[in-house]
């Protein structure tokens, strides 16, 4: 069993450190790493196959045809140009509302969702004025990921928690007499855009560095002219939001999300191919064109390479090396839980990772006799902000990293790419875990 832990963590590190490097094409990178896995006896091809979470990838390959949809309709720019009037005509300010608006909506919205409903909004503004998409799609990206965390509905670490600790809806705001993770996690939020604003995207993206004229010529446009067809746009949008609904109210309906999004998406395909010409839609051969197969197939290698390390117990080693300081001191236990997935997370797909822990967690408490819900939440807001580090921790971020090197026709180096998610982890981990410490663990550890 040591031999076949040290095989695996010997090839899922080089796989990791590959993709992150990024110049072998990334889902090639994971295909070979799932390869070496299954050849080398971590796993069998019958396994792999069984740790992909197949329901993600029907939501991402339902979600991005209808998403593709609406892209056509018009309502992209339409809302590129309301958005930039908002804005007050300034791109800096645009840009800082895109992505508070992206993090919000991450809290009921799956966060690859979020991205392809805001990506084409700001592609609008970026073609136009000539800017490099890639801050634009790559802060709406950081944005959903982390606010995802904020509720009980956004993403697959609090469901994870509702299911192990019976965390309700109310207990994400408040909990215990003291604020939890929506305001915790809003908090820090608002701040890291501020300061985001302030010392990146006001100097890069300022009024001397933007055409004014390609401004004046976006917001002067009248934006229902975008919306060619009111018809083709109006069911587009009633399929969209209907579908995103129907996922919010998963509970009550009872269907797994994946196939509540294809569901929505066949739904959308026959209506639009039945009324063709009427509509003046796309065709679906067109739209399924458009899919981003890569970025599926990265999900699907990432889903089996954390699986493999997880099968031969990596990270129930790692987590019962860090049980006995739970016991010890909170506060040390705490921040060595946090500052130890945090780094952890942005190269391990987070969810694996997180049950794991969660179980661990529960069990000590029950045995030592101590709060858990310090830990637990201190490892749910690590381990969703610290994942936003690489695309490996949060294949998110490779969704809009494709959109842009698709959008610009060039590749987003790792200089570039860190130079975006290194601060604004830094940042945010930073914050919550002074809030953490202030809110959750010092009171309890007296």
């Amino acid at each position: 069993m040591v031999v076949t832990q040290l095989i695996a963590a010997i090839i899922f590190l080089l796989t990791i450190g590959m993709i992150i490097w990024g110049k072998v094409d990334r889902a090639v990178v994971g295909i070979m790493g799932v390869g070496l896995m299954v050849l080398f006896g971590v796993m069998r091809e019958t396994e792999a196959f069984m740790f992909v979470d197949w329901n993600v990838i029907a939501i991402l390959f339902g979600i991005w045809i209808i998403a593709s949809y609406f892209g056509k309709t018009g309502i992209p720019e339409y809302l590129a140009v309301l958005m930039l009037r908002l804005s007050q005509k300034n791109v800096a300010i645009f840009l800082t509302l895109m992505g508070v608006l992206s993090g919000f909506i991450s809290m009921f919205v799956d966060n690859v969702v979020v991205i392809l409903m805001m990506a084409p909004v700001v592609l609008h503004v970026t073609k136009t004025l000539k800017l490099p998409s890639f801050p634009f799609v790559i802060f709406i990206g950081l944005g959903a990921n982390f606010m995802g965390t904020a509720l009980l509905l956004g993403d697959l670490p609090p469901q994870m928690l509702h299911s192990v600790a019976k965390a309700e809806f109310p207990d994400f705001i408040w909990q215990m007499g003291r604020p939890s993770s929506f305001l915790i996690l809003t908090v820090t939020f608002l701040l890291t855009a501020v300061l985001l604003y302030q010392f990146r995207f006001r100097r890069a993206f300022g009024a001397a560095t933007v055409s004014q004229a390609g401004i004046e010529e976006l917001v002067g446009a009248d934006p229902m002219s975008h919306i060619k067809n009111k018809n083709f746009a109006l069911i587009v949008i009633v399929f969209f939001l209907g579908t995103i609904l129907a996922m919010a109210f998963r509970q009550a309906i009872g269907l797994l999300l994946g196939f509540i999004a294809v569901a929505g998406m066949i739904a959308l395909v026959f209506v639009m191919e039945v009324f063709h010409k009427k509509l003046d839609s796309p065709c679906f051969e067109e739209v399924i064109g458009e899919l981003d197969w890569r970025a599926l197939l990265f999900y699907v290698v990432l889903f089996i390479l954390v699986g493999g390390i997880d099968h031969v117990g990596l990270i129930k080693f790692l987590a019962d090396g860090m049980a006995p300081f739970f016991q010890q001191n909170l506060v040390v236990g705490s921040t060595i839980l946090y500052w130890v997935t945090a780094p952890i997370v942005g190269i391990v797909e987070h969810d694996a990772y997180i049950l794991v822990f969660l179980h661990l967690i529960k069990d000590l408490a029950a045995s030592a006799n101590i709060n858990p819900w310090p830990l637990w939440w201190l490892l749910l807001w690590a381990g969703t902000l610290g994942s936003n580090l690489t695309v490996a921790g949060a294949p998110a971020l490779f969704v809009a990293q494709n959109i842009c090197e698709k959008e610009d026709s060039c590749k987003i180096g790792m200089k570039e790419f860190f130079s975006y998610t290194i601060p604004f982890v830094v940042v945010t981990l930073v914050i919550t875990f002074i809030l953490a410490m202030i809110i959750w663990v010092i009171p309890f550890a007296a």
